[in-house]
């Protein structure tokens, strides 16, 4: 199924995408299966979910709990047993959301604070994998702890039973260059590393090779597959 908003330039993109991926591996000596790429399929519409799933996509990450909770549940209609597509929420997540979001996405990227962690033990009922979401170029615009804030965090993670951390999350700051993320990308590695932390969300369609040269294991990718948002 496709769309005018999606149109028939989807599967090419698709496939420059994994190109890219490829590319970024080889140059690190990674293997590409070993990096999700989730699409990030905010202010489209069902459809355009619809024709990515068609296209062989599975990973789709939404910012907001509500848009994507509606997302989600007609996609799930229109889709059928057919394809189960698993929702990342990327954006940021307020505790008063974390009910709404339990019901929709399997994975939490961006948690940052013991308050935020508290009520996602307390709503589940079994371990919900989230991201540690850290501010490493202490963007003040920017949601996610201080680096020297996460050791904290963690020790307070390991009380709650329904929390499994997966690993860290950030957003790089924009830049003319993507190679002037690296800097970003590498101090969280090293911070996941450091903490025994296997998974990294980091790279955007600006910069996601960097990302993978310097370990990302999640990608969020939305205007490389889709182009502008409507």
């Amino acid at each position: 199924m496709s769309t005018p908003a999606v149109g028939e330039g989807l599967e090419e993109r698709l496939a420059a995408v994994r190109a890219r991926i490829a590319g970024a591996c080889g140059r690190a000596g990674r293997d590409p299966a070993k990096v999700t790429l989730v699409a990030v399929t905010k202010t489209w519409p069902a459809e355009t979910v619809l024709a990515a799933l068609a296209a062989g996509l599975t990973d789709f990450g939404e910012n907001r709990v509500q848009e994507g909770a509606v997302k989600a549940a007609e996609v799930a209609l229109k889709s059928g047993t057919e394809s189960k597509p698993r929702w990342h929420l990327v954006g940021h997540l307020q505790t008063n959301k974390v009910r709404a979001a339990l019901g929709t996405f399997a994975i939490l990227h961006a948690v940052d604070s013991e308050r935020l962690l508290r009520a996602i033990d307390t709503a589940a009922s079994q371990p919900v994998p989230v991201m540690i979401e850290v501010n490493v170029a202490a963007e003040p615009t920017k949601f996610g702890i201080a680096p020297e804030q996460l050791p904290g965090l963690l020790d307070a993670a390991r009380w709650l039973p329904n929390v499994e951390v997966r690993g860290l999350m950030t957003v790089a700051p924009r830049v003319p260059e993507p190679e002037q993320a690296r800097p970003v990308f590498r101090a969280l590695r090293e911070l996941a590393r450091r903490h025994g932390l296997k998974e990294l969300s980091m790279g955007m369609t600006e910069d996601f090779e960097v990302a993978i040269e310097e370990g990302a294991t999640l990608i969020r990718v939305g205007r490389a597959l889709f182009g502008e948002r409507p």
